[in-house]
């Protein structure tokens, strides 16, 4: 029975690449480890489920943010620790979390680094341990193809939420613990359970992975103009003073809008929808991080 597994998103790179991979476990003793790899991240939750079933101590996660999600989805509530090998896009549980982006590195953190219980959100019975958005952040998200991100990396983001600054809002209310707290139209409501986003911008400050709360922002923002006066509090950690966001926390959100919206969970988009129920699951999975890193 395995200790160690991996799964593999195939079409991402990391360093050497899967046969450094190989190489580096092999070094550290590690030359039998369960092996999946996946040409998609929908694919990546059934075998982190079954190396969950055959033993696995600590699942070794090749992808971006996306694919960690869907392995963190699959093994919530068990025993079974993730260890992230950041071989995405923007990569932002790893950088939220202190994990280094170099292979060899990653590995040891994997196989040596303190194992933190975390919080879980989820939307709509779906895990996230990021990100999860719905209005702009989605749709920047959706437009960013494989190919786009290939070519320009995380600018890819940058060049498709231009596209969208001008979409139009779209009427919401948001209840936050069964209490209302926004009513209106919105361009964009992003749930948080960590603080940083691209960039290493601190959206959040008040964000933790494991204080039992999540983290929800409304923005209002309905042309270029307001949205580059977002933008700049943004930048200066200063978003919840902006007189188009409206920040709070909790445990349990209720968002409903006037017509189906477009959502994605760490950075992959989902089908649209006209409610989106969200809550915190407080220290329902387990992550290899540095040791002794407060993230």
């Amino acid at each position: 029975m395995a200790d160690v597994a991996v799964v593999a998103h195939s079409r991402k790179s990391f360093g050497g690449g899967l046969p450094e991979l190989r190489q580096v476990l092999a070094r550290e003793g590690v030359t039998d480890p369960l092996w999946y790899e996946v040409k998609k991240s929908r694919r990546a939750p059934e075998y982190a489920r079954r190396a969950a079933a055959r033993g696995a101590d600590v699942i070794f996660v090749w992808g971006g943010d996306g694919t960690v999600q869907r392995c963190i989805d699959a093994v919530a509530g068990t025993d079974t620790a993730v260890a992230i090998l950041p071989a995405g896009t923007a990569n932002l549980l790893a950088a939220n979390l202190g994990v280094p982006h170099d292979l060899a590195a990653a590995v040891q953190t994997g196989l040596y680094g303190d194992r933190r219980r975390l919080d879980t959100g989820s939307v709509n019975g779906e895990r996230f341990t990021v990100m999860a958005g719905a209005g702009f952040d989605a749709r920047m998200i959706a437009g960013a193809d494989r190919g786009t991100k290939a070519r320009l990396g995380r600018a890819a983001y940058l060049a498709t939420g231009a596209r969208n600054l001008a979409a139009r809002p779209v009427k919401a209310t948001v209840e936050v613990d069964g209490t209302p707290f926004f009513k209106g139209k919105v361009s964009c409501v992003l749930t948080a359970n960590v603080g940083k986003i691209l960039g290493g911008i601190e959206a959040f400050p008040e964000a933790r992975p494991d204080d039992g709360r999540l983290e929800i922002g409304v923005v209002t923002a309905r042309n270029p103009v307001q949205w580059a006066r977002t933008f700049a509090r943004l930048a200066r950690g200063q978003a919840a003073v902006s007189p188009f966001v409206k920040v709070t926390q909790g445990k349990k959100f209720t968002i409903r809008f006037g017509q189906k919206v477009r959502y994605e969970l760490d950075g992959g988009a989902r089908p649209a929808s006209k409610k989106l129920r969200i809550k915190v699951h407080p220290a329902s999975v387990t992550v290899c991080v540095p040791p002794g890193h407060p993230g």
